[in-house]
């Protein structure tokens, strides 16, 4: 048998190859880095519970001038309020008692302002009246704001030794500054704390005191 004549592929072309410069390795591209900038809508980690708490509680107080803010914390201006009203509840001249007993009063306004109020940025503004403050502040205390800011200029001339008041005045106002601080304890979220008028000894007073 003759054999058939073996057919060959045709040889492929080769592809050029890329010239290169003598002495040099072959440049690899580098990858382009662009600069990854923050997404608002990337979610921020969670807060603690208690910045959480401290932050809605600066958020929630009233801003007020800086002149009117008390320097002392609230618990100390509502320490104070009840030493006064054992102070007005020993007093005999009606003047004295009453004076003390709003000034108390006054007192137990200025731990409000310290508990919900935080100064207003900026210059400190003129003095204002704490009374206007704590309506403004806790308006729910308005009825209490202004029967205590008409009492002021009585106190004031019962300071001065002027005789404004009697006895039985005096008296009410004892037991109103009372009422109001278990009110403001009630507003604040606080246990009520007796005071200690209700322990002054009974004492003669004449209406002309």
């Amino acid at each position: 048998m003759t054999s058939q004549p073996t057919q060959r592929q045709p040889a492929m072309p080769r592809q050029p190859a890329m010239p290169q410069q003598a002495g040099r390795q072959p440049v690899c591209p580098r990858p382009v880095l662009h600069p990854v900038r923050p997404d608002s809508r990337t979610p921020r980690p969670p807060q603690s519970a208690s910045a959480v708490r401290q932050d809605s509680a600066a958020d929630q107080r009233a801003l007020v001038p800086a002149a009117g803010m008390p320097r002392r914390s609230r618990d100390d201006l509502l320490a104070a309020a009840r030493h006064g009203l054992a102070e007005a509840a020993f007093a005999q001249p009606a003047g004295e008692r009453y004076a003390l007993a709003h000034l108390a009063a006054l007192r137990v306004a200025a731990a409000v302002l310290a508990d919900r109020a935080r100064p207003r940025p900026g210059r400190r503004g003129r003095p204002v009246s704490a009374w206007r403050l704590l309506a403004q502040v806790t308006p729910e205390l308005g009825e209490w704001a202004d029967f205590f800011a008409a009492g002021a200029p009585r106190r004031a001339a019962a300071e001065a030794g002027l005789s404004v008041v009697s006895a039985r005045e005096a008296d009410d106002l004892v037991r109103q500054v009372e009422i109001f601080l278990g009110v403001v304890e009630e507003v604040l979220g606080l246990p009520s704390q007796p005071t200690l008028s209700g322990a002054a000894p009974a004492v003669a007073r004449s209406g002309t005191e």
